[in-house]
């Protein structure tokens, strides 16, 4: 839309010379009247000359992978009001199948001048993925957080659960149950908190019931973080005898129960499943989910305040601060089956 000058002059109270000036960045204008001429742009629906979009205008990116999966609205809620109560503008930028990728929403955020990007679950947590593409960000002046997922090959402040110690506490509780032959439907092999899944199960098969690594291998079902591949790879790990499915994500924990009732069993009284985020309604489902809680409120405000420091100028340490999970048991485990 071409910008007119005397609408423009009219909702800023100023002249259409003023205006003018203000456009084409001539100095002799006062600061006030200068964002008086900028506010009615936005206003009116005007896109601000490219020299006058600013970071100092208070816009925060936040690229997720999805909103079909309910833990990233979550994130998406927490840090989107953390922002908010201290004065930015949380911009939402999601990633959908065939449409953008994480490098076009960067390119697309930073040329919109946002302060600074949080990245919920990105590429980051891809090891495979090339991590220069974070040091070309920060060469343009551009700070950033990571959440959920390392590498030590990239210089920012990461946010992440526990994941070893999560998987840790779900193989805990059902070997307490009396389960011995429990499975874990886990994401690509690609993905760190992935590998550290497998390393918190196995360790955790290894103390509570003397299995080793190759004794595990069996156990580990790699497939989508869907319902769809939730049940998959229940079904696969079920069939090869397993009482008791710790799944990577709640929406594949959903699927794990579907798996398990297509094949006329119940739960918890034939498979036992645990979940994974403490997702919001993951309590009301049928029968309620026993799942490992990501700290949700505590990691948002964490990468919230992490990113305020960089912006500051008195930049927040440049390693992994990481969160401990709990385990919230409701009504998908019970009592191993009895041979």
């Amino acid at each position: 839309m071409t910008a007119r000058l005397v609408d423009i002059a009219a909702h800023a109270g100023v002249s259409e010379a003023t205006v003018s000036r203000v456009l084409n960045g001539k100095p002799g204008v006062a600061v006030g009247t200068r964002e008086a001429v900028l506010a009615a742009l936005d206003v009116l629906g005007y896109e601000r000359p490219v020299r006058l979009r600013r970071r100092s205008a208070g816009l925060i990116g936040l690229i997720t992978p999805e909103l079909d999966n309910p833990i990233f609205p979550a994130f998406a809620q927490v840090i989107a009001q953390a922002l908010t109560r201290q004065g930015y503008t949380p911009v939402l930028a999601t990633q959908t199948p065939g449409g953008s990728t994480e490098d076009e929403l960067t390119e697309m955020l930073v040329d919109r001048g946002v302060s600074g990007i949080i990245f919920v679950s990105g590429l980051h947590a891809d090891t495979t993925a090339d991590m220069e593409r974070y040091e070309v960000l920060r060469a343009q002046g551009v700070p950033y957080v990571l959440v959920n997922g390392f590498s030590p090959d990239v210089a920012a402040p990461f946010v992440s659960t526990d994941d070893r110690a999560a998987v840790r506490l779900a193989v805990t509780h059902l070997a307490s149950l009396g389960h011995t032959r429990i499975g874990l439907a886990v994401g690509p092999k690609r993905f760190v908190p992935v590998v550290r899944k497998i390393e918190g199960f196995r360790l955790g098969l290894l103390e509570r019931l003397g299995l080793d690594d190759e004794a595990s291998e069996e156990l580990v079902q790699h497939s989508l973080y869907t319902l769809e591949g939730g049940q998959a790879a229940a079904t696969t790990l079920i069939n090869r005898g397993c009482t008791a499915v710790v799944c990577a994500s709640d929406m594949m924990a959903l699927g794990a129960i579907r798996a398990a009732r297509d094949l006329g069993l119940s739960v918890p009284r034939d498979i036992s499943v645990v979940g994974f985020d403490d997702s919001p309604l993951i309590a009301f489902t049928d029968p309620p989910l026993t799942t490992i809680r990501q700290p949700v409120q505590a990691m948002g405000q964490a990468a919230v305040r992490a990113l305020l420091e960089e912006i500051g100028g008195t930049p927040a340490p440049h390693g992994e601060f990481v969160f401990m999970p709990e385990l919230v048991v409701r009504g998908s485990t019970g009592s191993g089956r009895k041979e």
